[in-house]
């Protein structure tokens, strides 16, 4: 639904609602120790709600406090938070592929009857234990305090990370990988549902892609770690073993420093004065998509996700993307050295990719943000870029000209943030909303499980089976966007038709539909944003 041009909330009555009144929050209060009238209540000015924003994301410390006098970040920031763990999160699960430049194939030094071959299936049994934890994740979201469950992930994730340094054959690689997936599920997910407790509906294009720039930062970083640790002389242990060993000490230490610095929810983010969350959930109230129900499981919702057709237009999206993502992701490495390049030039020659995505990150998350109903149609237009990239790879024998298009195969990645804002202001209801996102990363998880068995070995270095999978993945996808884009348009005009269009919502509605736990296809006055 579109946004008023106000961020003040405003009452049943007309009058706005208020954070100076009788209600307050404690530094100790949990979800539902906040009352809905205390919020219902809350006055702000726009201003007040701008500060609150701000706070939220980095930068109130610069407009508000003298040098000498600034807070450390953590008390005011959430997006870093998030971004710095996406960044090792993407870091770690591209070390496989870093290894196969690193020494794992090695016969001497790596593991033990590992082959080439074999690297499709290392890849894909991490998204099967990625997919096994998804629906187990989706109800200890709901369950637990969420900045906690997540965090413990991450220091899980971390210290099962460093054991890839002690796997002496492809047996126990698999097991570990396959646990490493089950650590990471929560992560993406979890972040979409802050992301949705904290931000106005038009805010969370911008602030999804604030965390996921972590993703592409890892591309660049990811590839000056790997140099740095290959031109290591003579180390203890051989350079694969060393890059899992520091990667997963890292993210186990920012697993413990997450612990005590990501919120659990609005009402108990510590950063955030007690009149300030008042006015924070005050602010988010509007997106009604159920930011107060986050402590109860509700069944209902469960089954009306497995009806909904927007639910299987995202899944039959996000797996058909996700065929040449995985094959990617595992792959890449190889399919530059195979162009001619050396394995020190092929660590260098993907930092570009990152700089890429970086730049189509930051148009289209603003575009998304600022330009009414463009979210699908930018997904469309990035995953056509990356099938032109895709066709270059494909067709042409230069190794420029095939280098060139790799780099832009990567843009229908810049997706993902788009993607996710679309299920938090989309799909109303906390329970339906957490079980449509693990309905999307399961689709995530058996893309990048079947796109990588489409490259096969015996056609190294050129993949041409594998490629030709690529640009069907990305084919399908253009489809099932236009089919969503379609869904969104039509049910909007019969919304309006039936119940008035979104203009002629009294005030007194509007408020009940925004406290009412409903989803989105229950209230009446939701609209979706295309």
């Amino acid at each position: 639904m579109a946004e008023k041009n106000t961020d003040a909330h405003v009452g049943p009555n007309g009058q706005p609602i208020s954070a100076s009144r009788r209600g307050s929050v404690s530094k100790s209060a949990g979800p539902f120790q906040t009352e809905i009238e205390d919020v219902t209540n809350v006055e702000m000015t726009d201003e007040q709600s701008r500060k609150v924003l701000r706070k939220i994301d980095m930068l109130c410390v610069l407009l508000d406090h003298p040098l000498p006098h600034r807070p450390p970040l953590t008390e005011r920031s959430l997006l870093p938070i998030m971004g710095f763990c996406y960044m090792l999160q993407f870091l770690d699960k591209g070390a496989l592929a870093a290894s196969t430049l690193l020494g794992i194939l090695d016969p001497k030094t790596g593991i033990q009857h590992l082959k080439g071959s074999d690297l499709a299936w290392c890849s894909g049994i991490f998204y099967f234990g990625y997919m096994a934890w998804s629906f187990p994740s989706a109800y200890f979201v709901v369950r637990l305090p969420i900045g906690r469950y997540l965090s413990l992930a991450v220091v899980l994730w971390g210290g099962i990370l460093m054991t890839t340094a002690g796997c002496k054959s492809f047996t126990g690689l698999m097991i570990q990988r396959f646990f490493l997936g089950v650590a990471e599920a929560a992560v993406a997910p979890g972040f979409s549902l802050i992301t949705g407790m904290f931000y106005l509906r038009k805010e969370q294009p911008v602030r999804q892609a604030g965390w996921f720039i972590g993703n592409c930062v890892a591309l660049i970083l990811g590839g000056l770690v790997s140099y740095g640790v290959l031109n290591i002389p003579n180390p203890a242990i051989p350079h694969w073993k060393l890059l899992f060993l520091i990667e997963g000490a890292v993210t186990v230490a920012y697993g413990v420093f997450m612990f005590f610095v990501l919120p659990d929810s609005v009402s108990t983010a510590w950063f955030l004065k007690p009149e300030e969350r008042l006015i924070a959930l005050a602010r988010t109230l509007k997106n009604k998509t159920g930011i107060m129900d986050n402590g109860k499981f509700r069944w209902p919702q469960l089954w009306e996700a497995l009806r909904d057709p927007q639910t299987w237009l995202l899944v039959l999206y996000t797996f058909c993307v996700n065929l040449p993502n995985g094959a990617l992701t595992t792959f890449q490495p190889l399919i530059i050295k195979g162009m001619g390049f050396s394995s020190l030039k092929s660590i260098l020659l993907g930092l570009p990719m990152g700089g890429v995505e970086i730049v189509f990150l930051v148009i289209t998350s603003f575009l998304a943000s600022y330009l009414r109903n463009a979210r699908v149609l930018l997904m469309i237009f990035n995953t056509a870029v990356s099938m032109v990239g895709m066709v270059l790879v494909y067709c042409l024998d230069s190794q420029a000209g095939r280098m060139t298009g790799l780099v832009f195969t990567v843009v229908f990645a810049m997706n993902i943030p788009i993607s996710l804002s679309l299920v938090t202001s989309n799909v109303a209801g906390f329970t339906k909303r957490s079980i449509v996102s693990s309905m999307l990363f399961v689709g995530y998880c058996v893309g990048n499980i079947v796109g990588p068995q489409f490259f096969l070995a015996s056609e190294a270095p050129v993949y041409k089976t594998g490629l030709a999978s690529a640009l069907a993945g990305y084919s399908f996808s253009i489809f099932f966007l236009t089919l969503l884009y379609l869904y969104y348009h039509f049910e909007n005009k019969r919304r309006d038709k039936l119940y008035g269009s979104e203009t002629t919502i009294d005030s007194d509605q509007e408020l009940a539909d925004e406290l009412s736990n409903q989803t989105d296809r229950t209230i009446t006055s939701f609209r979706y944003l295309l």
